[in-house]
């Protein structure tokens, strides 16, 4: 992540983020976010919150004592999640597979060592998003996706500027997919089997293949199977959803020995086909899949950059209902 620089304007709120992934979790704080950070950490997550949890608010605590009390803090997480502020367990991570964490309080510990900040709460999509709205690659643009395609898969965005939210948020992770001819490969979704996630996350290849996706030489069979399968998907996103701009992330996207470039030049052919020419859109005659399925220019900081997003919303909030 960009360093800021180490002296700060002692009128500027200092903001905190943090990022919660399926492997690592990682905190920052800044007082201007387009800038960077003054501080990071990464932890590994793990299956114990608790104690987790606990070096978080620690390390939370002695940045305070370096620069400034926090005026707010975003958190950004895996899930799914109990984003209902009306909820008896909003905060929570609620039905998630990981071990140890299924209805964890994630906000509790925050709330009681950090009271009266505000604090802002969303997916770790959703929060990537953010951030590559506000200082990436949908800068300028209200209507975009964000995919990350890594332990899990998961999909956020912005729809005339709103984070997306309904029943609870998107699971686009979890759509059902068709079966290629000749593939028998059941999926390794522990809830749908066959579902993008179960067929194109990376414990999913490595189950296929018996090796993980960073190892597969160039011209591994299963390169062909995933790109296929990632451009209906995608396809299948764009007909519903109708984005200006797909930011995909994550680590399956760069893809091993294949390397990032040709998996997105397979990825938006296969997009292509599954769109089959249907979608009409002067920005795509004019800039193509190139400029459609992008990724992503924070890189592995989306989400962290997207919970100090947050962060700053929810200051902002918290003093608009003053």
């Amino acid at each position: 992540m960009r360093v800021e620089r180490a002296s700060r304007d002692a009128a500027t709120p200092l903001y905190g983020g943090l990022e919660a992934g399926g492997t690592k979790l990682v905190c920052a704080v800044s007082s201007n976010p387009a800038r960077g950070a003054l501080a990071q950490v990464r932890f590994s997550t793990g299956d114990d919150p608790s104690a987790l949890l606990a070096q978080v608010c620690e390390w939370f605590t002695e940045q305070e004592r370096a620069w400034a009390p926090l005026a707010a803090l975003g958190v950004a997480s895996f899930g799914p999640l109990d984003l209902d502020p009306r909820s008896p367990t909003y905060g929570f991570i609620t039905t998630t597979p990981k071990r140890g964490w299924a209805q964890c309080d994630l906000l509790g510990p925050l709330r009681r060592a950090f009271p009266r900040r505000p604090i802002g709460f969303d997916t770790d999509v959703n929060g990537a998003a953010l951030g590559e709205g506000r200082f990436g690659a949908a800068r300028g643009l209200e209507d975009f996706l964000y995919i990350t395609v890594g332990t899990g898969i998961g999909g956020g965005g912005l729809a005339r500027g709103a984070l997306l939210h309904g029943l609870v948020h998107p699971e686009m992770g979890h759509i059902a997919m068709p079966r290629l001819d000749g593939d028998t490969f059941e999926g390794a979704c522990p809830f749908h089997g066959r579902c993008w996630e179960g067929l194109c996350s990376g414990p999913a290849i490595a189950r296929r293949v018996g090796a993980s996706a960073e190892t597969l030489a160039a011209d591994h069979p299963e390169w062909e199977r995933v790109t296929r399968y990632m451009g209906v998907a995608l396809g299948t996103l764009t007909c519903v959803v109708s984005p200006r701009r797909i930011v995909l992330g994550g680590s399956v996207r760069r893809a091993g020995q294949l390397g990032e470039a040709e998996f997105f030049r397979r990825t938006r052919a296969a997009l292509a086909g599954a769109l089959g020419g249907y979608i009409d859109s002067p920005a795509l005659r004019e800039r193509g899949l190139d400029g459609f399925l992008v990724p992503p220019e924070l890189g592995d900081d989306a989400g962290v950059f997207g919970a100090l997003a947050l962060a700053q919303d929810a200051l902002a909030e918290a003093a608009r209902s003053r």
